[in-house]
């Protein structure tokens, strides 16, 4: 992998994220956990470039956001779309799920990375809050997206590097 400036990305975050999905990892070497994500958001808040996941309360990956003080997303091939579909479907609680899924894991300078990935986030998280139901304005979405209602956190992340497969 080779580092970029982030003003380098050229890439559509909505195919990105939304249609090819990414891993979110937190978490170093012995004391990781990952998950898909299917939803965020690329941009620039308060004047840098920043990121932003969603993770709902029940899943683990949660515990080692919350814990620590940055967080990966990778993007990968099209070749890898199945082992992100099992590792959204299984929790690091039960299983090595990484290594189920045939991924290797990279620890470098307290984050967690995948050497499949051909693109990878690291952010170092900014703000982070729940998602709120009296703050719905369309109440469908809320009920379409939450009939349990175990909304969501937003994490908002400072890219502080981006790497790219060379």
């Amino acid at each position: 992998m080779k580092e970029i400036p982030v003003s380098m990305l050229n890439l559509n975050p909505y195919e990105k994220i939304a249609k090819e999905w990414m891993l979110c990892t937190a978490g170093g070497e012995g004391n990781y956990n990952t998950m898909t994500c299917s939803w965020g958001h690329l941009g620039s808040l308060w004047n840098q470039p920043t990121a932003i996941c969603y993770v709902r309360p029940q899943r683990y990956t949660r515990q080692f956001i919350d814990r620590e003080e940055k967080y990966t997303l990778c993007f990968f091939p099209a070749e890898y779309k199945r082992a992100l579909g099992y590792l959204g479907t299984v929790s690091g609680r039960d299983e090595d799920k990484v290594a189920s899924a045939g991924l290797t894991p990279v620890h470098e300078a307290g984050v967690t990375y995948f050497a499949e990935a051909s693109l990878v986030l690291v952010c170092r998280t900014l703000y982070q809050a729940p998602l709120k139901e009296e703050c719905f304005r369309d109440k469908a979405v809320m009920d379409k997206m939450y009939p349990e209602k175990d909304f969501h956190d937003l994490y908002i992340g400072a890219i502080e590097k981006v790497l790219v497969k060379e």
